[in-house]
This record gives C-alpha cells, structure tokens and sequence, in this order.
C-alpha cells in the first residue's frame, strides 16, 4: 500500500488482516445485535438503580400510604419486579449472544466474545469437538460450547464454511454397514 504524504511516496506494510485478534485468531462472525443487546442491558440496569435510588425519596416526600397491607405489599412487589427481575431475565436471555467469534487454524479452537452481568466483554475459548447441537431447536441456542448454550445468525457468517466447521457439518459421515447390521440384528 502506497501513499502520498506531502509529495513523499510513504510505504506501508501489514502482515496481519483487520480482522485477525493476536490472541483469539481469525474473525470468523460478528453479530449484528451486539449493540442493541449492550444498550437495552445498560437501559433496563440504570432504570433499576435510578429506581433504588428514586424510590425512598419519593415515598418520604409524597407521603405515599395505603390503607391495605395487601395494597402496599402489591405495590412494592411491583416494583420490586420492575427493579430486580426485569434487568435479570434480559441477562438470562442474552447472555449466550455471540458478539464475535475468533477461529484459530493451528489448534482448531474458537472464541466466543459475550457479554456479561456487568456488561464487559467475556471470551469463551473451545474446541470444535466441544460444540453440541440441541436435539429440540431452542429459542435462544443455535449450539452449546462445554455445554454453555451460543446463540449466532448463521446468516452473518461472511465465509459459510466457517459457520459448517463451527457446527462440524463439514466432517465426512462414515458409516459402518456391519455395525448398523448387528445393531439391527440385536432389536
């Protein structure tokens, strides 16, 4: 790559791709709803601290009281829900979603980057002999790495033999014609 730098001809070489992680390998998929996932997270946990926060001083100043013990025990579990369930089911739900995934050739292992409960980036390193497909499709599972459930869009995989490696559709189907007989034989 050559470029101009006030007339000097100025001469650049990179050995690496852009997309190659020193530590991780090769990017082999980068999900499109890394950002959206990252954002509704840090939406729904600032609105549970701004309600820990809000809430006892909106009770003392508005004087907020019920007549029912049932009433106020209602309203404050509501709340609660709001405050503590909400932000722990999004992260039960998201947790698995492959932000991007690394390939190393050498060694034959992936890097799953997800995110999370305090919203850093967290590297999960496997084997491909690692990755079980769910008998059932699952809502949120596309496969398990040691037994961790990975959620990825086959579809955002730029080369598609990295999405069949990654799910081991790629390994020749041997079959045994005289173990299946003797198997057969036995039921």
């Amino acid at each position: 790559q050559v470029t101009s730098f006030r007339g000097i001809a100025v001469r650049s070489l990179c050995t690496s791709s852009p997309h190659d992680h020193p530590e991780h390998g090769r990017l082999v998929y980068k999900g499109n709803l890394a950002k959206a996932v990252l954002g509704v997270k840090f939406f729904s946990y600032s609105t549970s601290i701004f309600n820990l926060f809000m809430m006892p001083y909106i009770m003392l100043k508005t004087g907020i009281g019920f007549d029912s013990v049932l009433i106020e025990a209602a309203f404050y579990g509501l709340i609660g829900f709001f405050t503590f369930v909400t932000p722990v089911t999004l992260h039960v739900l998201t947790k698995g979603y492959v932000v991007r995934l690394y390939y190393k050739d050498d060694v034959d292992t992936y890097t799953a980057i997800t995110y999370n409960v305090i919203l850093a980036e967290k590297a999960t390193v496997f084997h491909q002999k690692d990755v079980k497909i769910p008998d059932i499709t699952k809502m949120f599972t596309t496969f398990y790495a040691k037994t961790k459930s990975m959620l990825v869009n086959p579809s955002l995989f730029p080369n598609p033999q990295d999405y069949n490696h990654l799910m081991g559709y790629d390994k020749s189907l041997y079959f045994n014609l005289e173990q299946e007989k003797e198997a057969g034989d036995r039921e």
